[in-house]
């Protein structure tokens, strides 16, 4: 079939040798046959001749057209054209070499990742009978992805038991006052066994912390454990509870048996309430019995608890049986606020670290419009930023670093989420703080409520 136009063009580059104009030819390409005539005479042009745009569009029309030398010829060193370039392997069955040069250019460049160019790749490879043999290179900087960032350790953390030293008081942004506390009445008889021995005081006991939802008070807990270099269990009340009677107790039992079996240890509750609710409130003698099974674990019953420190989170306090704050037991409540302006910046700077953009951003700026921000929240915002910055990424084919924009348009997205804990912890500091319970949300409320 006839095609004016592209004689026209073709006319045009034997005219002048331009080889720019082979883009307008390809255009005007009707067939298959019109695009084989335009290729044909893109063998003899060289990469320098072309942009890199000219350049990608020549090189994916050769993959789709079968001249396969010529996509790769094109697409040689530009990652731009990664999918001419690795579709032309593909096809000429070079695999090793077309999963090395897609994990290359993505490692470089994050925003060109495509996942169904690299499952391609592993269906190729396995069809073939291979296996991936190339060493991963990590995609979004960083280490390999077959090892681990500091923040897949913590991750890893939330979630199993934890050796020695993993988590730590510096990986806890702000907090300080509690800390100090922790460090004096927790730390100081793990590190000094000897010295609180002269004075008949024993290393472990109980501390429940409580303060709004998202604050750090579970990863304050996995720190603690790294500070004491003690062995960390965290016990998901979850897998505590159980329908059949007797069972709960029974794992109770077993789980302070293993504590008691290897000290120092730290075992961590979350979510107390559900295994140390009020018995008062209680709808079954059942769930009576697992209250009282876990106050004579905490007691030591016809064993030592010396050595075990038990740690508990909740967020609410007042829900708790108080025989469960007597001495020797939980007998010390430590409140654990929403972090001041000083720790979010603090908390946004490890948040942000190894981000793109993370060095460029104002975070005393950021810090001052996220008052009652939680940990949490801060990490909500941070992380929907880094999705506006990626959504531009993959607009733009190229890494687009974090900027103080993307934070007003997540801060229009992202809410504090303590205030509602904090209107209600209000109430029970005025009207139920038997003892002075909660005099530190007391202190608290005055000071940052108005």
């Amino acid at each position: 079939m006839s095609n004016p136009a592209l004689d026209a063009m073709l006319s045009a580059h034997a005219a002048s040798g331009d080889p720019r104009l082979l883009i307008p030819a390809l255009d005007v390409c009707k067939d298959a046959q019109d695009v084989a005539r335009v290729l044909d005479l893109a063998e003899e042009t060289s990469q320098n001749d072309l942009s890199d745009p000219e350049l990608v569009r020549i090189a994916a029309a050769a993959l789709e057209a079968g001249y396969h030398d010529l996509a790769l010829r094109l697409s040689e060193g530009l990652p731009e054209a990664m999918e001419s370039e690795v579709g032309a392997l593909l096809a000429t069955g070079v695999l090793d070499e077309a999963e090395y040069r897609y994990r290359e250019v993505v490692a470089a460049n994050p925003a060109l990742e495509q996942p169904k160019l690299l499952d391609a790749i592993l269906a190729a490879r396995a069809e073939a009978g291979e296996e991936s043999n190339v060493v991963q290179l990590a995609t979004r900087g960083g280490p390999p992805v077959n090892g681990a960032s500091k923040e897949q350790e913590l991750e890893r953390a939330r979630l199993s038991f934890v050796e020695a030293g993993s988590v730590t008081f510096k990986d806890v942004g702000g907090h300080d006052a509690v800390k100090k506390q922790i460090d004096r009445r927790i730390i100081a008889p793990f590190r000094k066994p000897a010295l609180f021995a002269r004075f008949r005081r024993k290393a472990g006991g109980g501390v429940l912390l409580y303060g709004p939802p998202g604050c750090g008070k579970t990863l304050l807990a996995r720190a603690t454990a790294g500070e004491c270099q003690a062995r960390f269990i965290n016990v998901p009340v979850t897998d505590v509870l159980d329908k059949y009677i007797g069972e709960p107790e029974r794992k109770l039992a077993a789980i302070f048996e293993d504590a008691r079996r290897e000290t120092p240890s730290v075992l961590f509750f979350d979510e107390i309430e559900a295994l140390a609710g009020k018995r008062g409130h209680a709808s079954s003698s059942h769930e009576m019995a697992v209250v009282s099974t876990f106050l004579a674990e905490l007691d030591g019953f016809a064993q030592n608890n010396e050595g075990v420190l038990i740690l508990a989170a909740t967020n609410m306090p007042w829900s708790v049986d108080p025989a469960f704050r007597r001495s020797g037991r939980f007998d010390r409540l430590l409140f654990v606020p929403p972090p001041d302006r000083e720790a979010r910046a603090l908390i946004l700077r490890l948040q942000l670290d190894g981000r793109p953009g993370a060095d460029a951003l104002d975070l005393k700026a950021i810090a001052a419009k996220t008052s009652g921000f939680s940990g949490a929240d801060i990490q909500n915002l941070v992380d929907t930023a880094a999705d506006f910055a990626i959504e531009e990424s993959i607009d733009a084919g190229d890494e687009v670093p974090i900027t103080m924009s993307h934070f007003t348009e997540a801060l229009e997205e992202v809410k504090a989420t303590a205030a509602e804990w904090l209107t209600t912890a209000r109430n029970f500091a005025k009207y139920g703080n038997s003892g002075g319970q909660y005099d530190e949300v007391a202190k608290f409320i005055a000071k940052y409520g108005k």
